[in-house]
């Protein structure tokens, strides 16, 4: 149950790196992005790594859409996080390898990203700001994947 993270034009390096930290934390094999419309992987998106930039690869792809197709080839199950979703991140089971879909500041996923994704879901909100910064979204995310990963060893042992 291996659990990927793919930017869809995430441009911040603050918010790249601090996508890393946490792929690092929650145990990510990897993040995906493209290599136009993303950040250098430079000094500053280091800096907000703290360190995971050297631990979790990060994978540059041409096209975003043609990685998405070979990620789901591979057997892994692409959730996209879509604010407006009608289905919420924490009742998604987690049951399979999961690669986290997560779109630029402000705009979101693209059209074609969503259309790509096997399942659109929403982080659950109750408070009167909707929306989270991509970075906060993705902890969230891997967040839950690492549980579901725990639950299912736990069971298989």
């Amino acid at each position: 149950r291996r659990s990927l993270v793919v930017l869809d034009q995430v441009t911040d390096p603050h918010n790249v790196g601090a996508v890393l930290r946490s792929a690092a934390v929650f145990g990510a094999e990897a993040i995906v992005t493209t290599v136009r419309h993303s950040p250098p992987l430079g000094p500053i998106l280091a800096k907000s790594a703290s360190g995971a930039l050297d631990l979790v690869p990060v994978c540059l792809v041409q096209n975003l859409g043609r990685a998405l197709g070979e990620i789901r080839e591979a057997g892994i199950a692409a959730v996209g996080l879509d604010g407006d979703a009608e289905t919420t991140l924490d009742a998604h089971a987690f049951e399979t390898a999961t690669a986290i879909v997560l779109g630029a500041e402000g705009k979101g996923l693209r059209q074609s990203t969503r259309e790509a994704c096997d399942v659109l879901c929403a982080v659950t909100t109750d408070g009167p700001i909707r929306s989270l910064n991509v970075s906060n979204a993705a902890a969230i995310a891997l967040h839950l994947a690492a549980l579901a990963r725990k639950r299912a060893t736990a069971s298989d042992g």
